[in-house]
């Protein structure tokens, strides 16, 4: 049976990495598997366990390091950490099926690195820090203070957008959908 492939998608917070994801995914055209990460962070409201993250104690997220059930992980703001379990990426490549990562932008360059060509890593970019900001406020979902800690979050991510195989500026929505969907579609085409 021929392996599934691993596709990296990173992008700043507010940047529509999810949105972009969860459009290509609902159409189920390519057979992909997502990558539910996990976070010690609590989940904000319509997240559910197990399928926006897999929410975590800090105690669970450090025995888990500990135990190397990470693929990669990160400490994204102070105190809170993300991270990619081996769990969610060996039974699905290995039964054939593509998996989809939505990670932070450090992670997805760990993870390219330990996959190298066995994985496809994407980078979708805001069109300008100012749009990112105002799609940030126009979420409504945090304080100002925690959204001037993302837009300057996002100003270092940016430093980051050379190390992935493709950048997909979401400027306009419906034509980053289709730009990320192509580079998917010819990666998992790539020798069938």
């Amino acid at each position: 049976m021929k392996k599934g492939k691993l596709i990296i998608i990173s992008a700043p917070s507010g940047c529509g990495k999810s949105t972009i994801i969860g459009d290509i995914m609902d159409r189920g055209e390519l057979d992909l598997r997502f990558s539910v990460s996990a976070t010690n962070r609590k989940p904000r409201p319509g997240e559910v366990d197990g399928v926006s993250y897999h929410f975590l104690s800090d105690q669970e997220f450090s025995d888990l390091i500990a135990e190397g059930a990470f693929v990669e992980y990160e400490q994204v703001y102070p105190g809170r950490y993300y991270g990619t379990l081996w769990s969610e990426i060996r039974d699905n490549i290995e039964k054939g099926h593509n998996v989809i990562l939505d990670i932070d932008v450090k992670g997805g360059v760990n993870v390219k690195e330990k996959f190298g060509d066995d994985a496809l890593s994407i980078f979708i970019a805001p069109p300008s820090i100012g749009e990112l900001r105002r799609r940030l406020v126009a979420r409504g979902s945090e304080l100002t203070q925690e959204i001037d800690q993302r837009v300057a979050r996002a100003e270092f991510e940016l430093g980051f957008q050379d190390k992935y195989d493709c950048v997909v500026v979401n400027d306009q929505l419906p034509e980053a959908i289709a730009q990320v969907e192509k580079y998917m579609s010819d990666f998992i085409a790539k020798d069938k």
